[in-house]
């Protein structure tokens, strides 16, 4: 019934909204001329052979979202399985898999974490820093190399300013309080980006406090001749883990965690030839403990670096693009359970993209060839294939071969109830996709179908309910499914409005028997389905209607409903942000029950 009553109040939105809605053209002003830069040939969205979405930085401004988390759950497809508010801690899923399979990118940096999958988000950028996130699903390792087995998320930060200054400052429930400063400068031949902001809350029940503060600075130097970017990030968090791990009478851990990340890199251009070489080290720190006041009686403290150098080029001739590219890095981590260990990699990549009758069908065939010193040599291939059925309607297909290689938490966790195996073998799966895509100015959709055979996937286990989570190979394990998305732009008195729906649907073939005995494949967003209606009736108000239902593998379902506003005016935006207003009861992940209703106020001051 709740859905019912759910779904009918959605359509009496929507349906209001277009009684009103003139026949003016609304022109899609943001996607068709975006190239994703994720990958080593440039291609513009609209003529990609994958499965792509992309958010914008006015997606973002229009949305009231104050992390990457909130807005990665808007997107059908990605499953964000949080533990409390702001993005404290979250894991990231994209069509299943688990949290160690989908690999995260800073301007193409690869933010892969050797300790565990649960710290990627963890390095995830303030928005207000961002100008899109590409989100790459379907297989990607022939792309990026391994932990890109589900797919990728690239977060691409701003180019520059305008000599700006903006502060935000926000407040609401269980204490909130969120402050931030956004400054940018030009130069004659350099720019700057720099961002400091804090996140505090007394937390919505017992231990579920945090204290999150962030750093970001960007700079591009000698602009006029060869332009060299450098990107420094630090983000700094500690919050109390009522239940995040363990069990749910572990209510008194507690956890703080470290991110940073140095890069530079540069472009060297041609009119065929396209070199991009990029140096970085990525850090990462984990301290622990089991109570809170006493972290004698259990405490882990894990502190990992990698460093890489990376050169991706392309090469256009007659017989289409040519993308190639080596990637060497080597991670070192310290950790009084784990152990110090290290782990060089090396990453070659080839691929090329013809472009056959006419330009209407596009084929890319590639392969990637790693070696690990602790894991050999692999390789996997793919292609992809795309058909231009019209200017804006598009058939494509891909395959391809992908992997994954246990994080040290695998093979060499242990405590109480957990217990790693350094004899697990790497993950594998062959992916197959077909979809459809349609975009012109007023209306955007996709669907796409897709299956997954892995073999080897790696979960926690155990064999009776008294005995330790292991970590165990499966064997075999197959994953279906479908994803449909679909925008509608129109105007309601000459002001534009957007209308999103988003559903997927995931069928894993776990056993009925063995669901209890498993850590992380309970979960799987069986089914999803998400609304969006973002909408501007006023000349300075704008306002958002966000519906997710979310039915997972064990049967549970819940129904969340989340609003904002957004008031301009002069130089100051006021937003007003309702999440989960229904107080619907449910948990994302594990044994952590997420807050009911809770208020957001902010006030944005922009110079």
């Amino acid at each position: 019934m709740k859905i019912k009553n759910s779904l009918l109040l959605v359509i009496i939105l929507t349906s209001s909204s277009l009684f009103r809605a003139q026949s003016n053209t609304i022109q899609n002003d943001t996607l068709k001329e975006v190239v994703i830069t994720s990958t080593r040939i440039d291609i513009p969205f609209k003529e990609n052979s994958r499965t792509i979405k992309i958010v914008t930085s006015k997606n973002i401004a229009n949305s009231a979202a104050t992390n990457v988390a909130d807005l990665l759950q808007l997107v059908a497809g990605v499953d964000i399985r949080r533990r409390g508010t702001a993005g404290s801690q979250a894991d990231l899923y994209i069509r299943g898999g688990g949290f160690d399979q989908t690999l995260l990118l800073i301007d193409g940096i690869k933010m892969d974490d050797a300790q565990t999958g649960h710290h990627t988000m963890n390095a995830a950028l303030p928005i207000e820093v961002i100008e899109r996130i590409e989100i790459i699903k379907g297989p990607a390792a022939r792309v990026f190399g391994q932990n890109a087995f589900t797919g990728a998320i690239n977060i691409v930060t701003k180019k520059n300013l305008e000599n700006t200054v903006s502060a935000n400052l926000e407040a609401g429930s269980f204490g909130q309080l969120n402050g931030s400063v956004t400054v940018g400068k030009e130069f004659k031949n350099s720019s700057f980006i720099a961002h400091v902001g804090a996140l505090t809350s007394d937390g919505y029940r017992n231990n579920s406090d945090y204290d999150n503060n962030n750093y970001f600075l960007k700079g591009i130097f000698n602009k006029k001749e060869q332009p060299i970017e450098v990107i420094a990030t630090f983000f700094d968090k500690k919050f109390g883990a009522n239940g995040f791990y363990a069990s749910a009478t572990a209510t008194e851990q507690y956890e703080e965690t470290q991110s940073s990340l140095l890069g530079a890199s540069t472009v060297f251009k041609t009119e065929k030839f396209k070199i991009t070489p990029r140096v970085y080290w990525k850090r990462g720190q984990d301290d622990y403990v089991y109570i809170r006041d006493n972290p004698s009686v259990y405490r882990n403290l894990h502190i990992t670096n990698k460093v890489g150098l990376e050169t991706n080029a392309s090469y256009t001739s007659n017989l289409g693009v040519t993308g190639f590219g080596v990637d060497i890095s080597r991670v070192f981590i310290s950790s009084n359970n784990l152990g110090n260990r290290k782990r060089t990699m090396v990453n070659l990549f080839l691929e090329h993209r013809f472009k056959l009758v006419d330009d209407k069908i596009d084929i890319t065939p590639g392969v990637a060839v790693t070696y690990f010193s602790d894991f050999k040599f692999h390789a996997f291939p793919g292609l992809d294939i795309g058909f231009n059925l019209s200017d804006n309607l598009k058939a494509y297909g891909n395959l391809g071969v992908t992997y994954r290689i246990p994080t040290y938490t695998d093979l060499f966790y242990n405590d109480r109830s957990t217990i790693g195996n350094e004899n697990l073998k790497p993950e594998e799966a062959f992916a197959q996709e077909i979809g459809l895509k349609y975009n012109s100015d007023r209306f955007t959709t996709s669907i796409a179908f897709f299956n997954r055979d892995a073999d080897n996937l790696i979960d926690f286990i155990r064999f009776d309910l008294n005995s330790k989570y292991a970590a165990t190979n499966i064997p075999k394990f197959n994953t279906k499914g479908f994803e449909f998305n679909a925008d509608y732009r129109f105007k309601i008195n000459q002001f534009k409005q957007t209308l999103s729906f988003g559903y997927s649907f995931l069928d894993d073939n776990f056993t009925e028997e063995k669901k209890e005995f498993s850590r992380y494949s309970l979960s799987t967003l069986k089914h999803q389905f998400i609304t969006c209606f973002a909408s501007k009736l006023f000349k300075n108000v704008r306002q958002n209607i966000i519906y997710k239902h979310a039915e997972r593998t064990i049967g549970k379902s819940y129904n969340v409903w989340d609003a904002s506003v957004i008031v301009d005016f002069n130089k100051f935006s006021f937003t007003v942000t309702a999440n989960n207003i229904f107080d619907a009861d449910y948990i994302e992940t594990g044994y952590v029950p997420m807050p009911g209703t809770s208020v957001l106020f902010g006030l944005r001051y922009n110079l």
